[in-house]
């Protein structure tokens, strides 16, 4: 059984930083791509970026393009995102996911494990 835990999650003001990690167990994480999506209150799950298994190919929504980087360490199990020059509209509720493939892309269905998810905030 896979296992994915967010942590780095918090409130932070407009204009700031934060770093998510996300923590695998459970499969061999670096045959798989990863990414990360988010869902704020009322709104649909949407994705964020996506990283190939080795880490070669970082792909993002055009919403944080610029400002957020994807990035994993296949010797710790683990994916980050560092998110810079966060805006409101960036508070929401950030998961990580495992892809079924090497190469992962924008849409859920590509992704088959999951995790609880952490909490940004950013205030204005």
């Amino acid at each position: 059984q896979v296992q994915l835990v967010e942590s780095g999650g918090g409130l932070v003001q407009a204009g700031g930083s934060l770093r998510l990690s996300c923590a695998a167990s459970g499969r061999t994480f670096s045959s798989y791509a990863m990414g990360w999506f988010r869902q704020a209150p009322g709104k649909e799950r949407e994705f964020v970026a996506t990283i190939s298994w080795r880490g070669g190919t970082t792909y993002y929504a055009s919403s944080v393009k610029g400002r957020f980087t994807i990035s994993r360490d296949n010797a710790k199990n683990t994916v980050y995102l560092q998110m810079n020059s966060l805006k409101p509209e960036d508070t929401a509720v950030y998961y990580c996911a495992q892809g079924s493939q090497r190469y992962s892309g924008e849409y859920s269905s590509q992704y088959n494990y999951w995790g609880q998810g952490t909490q940004v905030t950013v205030s204005s």
